[in-house]
């Protein structure tokens, strides 16, 4: 019975992370995610274990009951939750309701069972025994589900295992503790209903993918060639007749038909600075984040550059990038030149701890928009005094900044943090139909004027007349004052959410 607890600890608190993990791959802002339904299902809980003071009759068939339904409702969560999503118009009801009716049923178990072993040990040992086993559960699932169940089976298929090992872990009990209930006949009934219960999860394991898939193509205009969860995200890609597009947590982040647009626009301008300065071409670059290689690519299209080091999160970003024929030919290769160096590390800590004696002409900072604290981290004012260890005496860096036009606080947010580490800063932007008018902030630390020139090498949008008129704003974008966006208050997240959440 004491491994029986140990298994509930685990399922239990897989079940809460699957909700929360999901949540935020679809909503975004992954604490406040995390935040709320660890909330709710901790107040569940709580209910469920009132609740249990309302059972006086038959303990060992009711807990039985309810380890069969904990399995059918949090294997079948996931699925239910990403099918909701792209069909419903009340999503957060069903995702607080299965959560509370989880939290609910799991706050059942722990009351129930100590008053079926109240009589086999002491109160003190009891309490000391279960508790134990609970929360050696509870730390293993801990430890699973980053490791192993996100990486190894995705959400849906991960549920649907927990799953079945909740049933497996009722039908264990029917056997277990067959000689406490009232009847043989009652046995055999929970032991029938507890193989249905896994039959079905069983089912649903074997069909996982096609209940993803029936989901995401919901949630998607075009057909889903490629998906993907990793430890940090959910990749998809999809293909149209005339471009394919590539999302991270169903967050739309290029366009094969328009990106040159962005990307040009994006590491360009700091070349021609760094070259107007110095009368010569860089020949060390950083770009961190850009794991599509597409930044990239127009960085080694330089000659003159010698080292050109990337610094991605995610290794199944930068695999696919180099092995996935799609991603690989739109990138023209660029991971596999020979000067390029990739690692796979979180950028802020990379620059912390790992950076060494290393400086670079150019630094691309090419990250996913502010939409969570954990990507808000990366556009501190921490993160830019960071940021100036990189750069060499000459050294011009350029940070995506999201939208001028549609986040105006957030993008001059971006500028004003900047600044308030000591950088000189130049503001612009260029109009990508997938996004809109889209922003990027040039930094150094000295002072530079608006660069004028190009490489004299093909380029399909820029050109020196294109160059001058994206240091332009229009009224409806022009600077507004903001706060500096630092490590301990993460304002520019607040402006993001704020901001975006009018065009959702």
């Amino acid at each position: 019975m004491l491994l029986a607890v140990f298994a509930i600890g685990t399922c239990g608190l897989i079940y809460e992370l699957i909700a929360g993990t999901l949540a935020s791959y679809v909503l975004g802002d992954s604490v406040t995610q995390f935040s709320t339904i660890i909330g709710v299902y901790l107040f569940a809980m709580g209910i469920g274990a009132w609740l249990s003071s309302f059972v006086v009759r038959d303990v060992v068939a009711r807990f039985i009951e309810v380890e069969i339904a904990i399995a059918i409702v949090g294997g079948a969560s996931a699925a239910v939750l990403f099918l909701a999503f792209s069909r419903v118009s009340f999503f957060y009801v069903v995702l607080y309701g299965i959560v509370l009716l989880i939290g609910a049923l799991v706050g059942l178990e722990i009351p129930l069972l100590m008053r079926i072993l109240k009589d086999r040990y002491d109160l003190k040992d009891l309490v000391a025994r279960v508790l134990t086993a609970d929360y050696l559960g509870a730390l293993v699932a801990s430890l699973a589900f980053p490791l192993f169940l996100v990486p190894k089976l995705g959400l849906v298929r991960g549920a649907f295992a927990v799953g079945c090992l909740n049933a497996v872990v009722a039908v264990w009990c029917t056997h277990l503790l067959a000689d406490a209930l009232p009847h043989r006949r009652i046995a055999w009934l929970l032991r029938i209903e507890a193989y249905v219960c896994l039959l079905a999860l069983v089912i649903g394991l074997v069909f996982s993918s096609n209940i993803t898939e029936l989901a995401e193509d919901a949630m998607y205009s075009e057909p889903i060639v490629f998906a993907k969860t990793t430890p940090y995200q959910r990749l998809v890609i999809t293909q149209g007749r005339t471009s394919f597009q590539l999302y991270i947590n169903g967050n739309l982040q290029l366009a094969s038909s328009d990106e040159f647009r962005y990307h040009e626009a994006l590491v360009h301008p700091a070349f021609s600075v760094f070259t107007e300065r110095t009368g010569r071409t860089p020949e060390r670059v950083l770009v961190l984040g850009g794991g599509d290689g597409l930044a990239m690519r127009e960085v080694v299209g330089y000659e003159d550059v010698k080292i050109a080091t990337l610094v991605d999160l995610d290794p199944v970003m930068t695999e696919i990038a180099q092995s996935l024929p799609l991603l690989a030919e739109q990138n023209q290769h660029a991971l596999d030149d020979p000067r390029v160096e990739i690692v796979n590390a979180d950028a802020m800590i990379w620059l912390q701890d790992e950076l060494g004696e290393r400086r670079y002409d150019v630094v691309i900072i090419d990250f996913p928009d502010p939409n969570s604290f954990s990507l808000g981290k990366l556009y501190t004012s921490r993160f830019y005094r960071l940021l100036q260890g990189a750069l060499t005496g000459e050294g011009v860096a350029v940070v995506q900044s999201t939208s001028p036009m549609y986040a105006r606080r957030s993008f001059w947010c971006v500028a004003t943090t900047m600044e308030s580490v000591g950088f000189s800063v130049r503001a612009y932007h260029a109009s990508v139909p997938s996004f809109g008018e889209w922003g990027y902030v040039l930094a150094s630390a000295k002072p530079f004027d608006v660069p004028s020139t190009l490489p004299d090498r093909p380029l399909r949008f820029l050109d020196p007349e294109t160059l001058s008129t994206l240091f332009v704003f229009s009224r409806d974008m022009a600077r507004v004052p903001t706060e500096v966006n630092r490590l301990n208050n993460q304002v520019l997240v607040a402006y993001y959410d704020e901001e975006w959440s009018r065009w959702h």
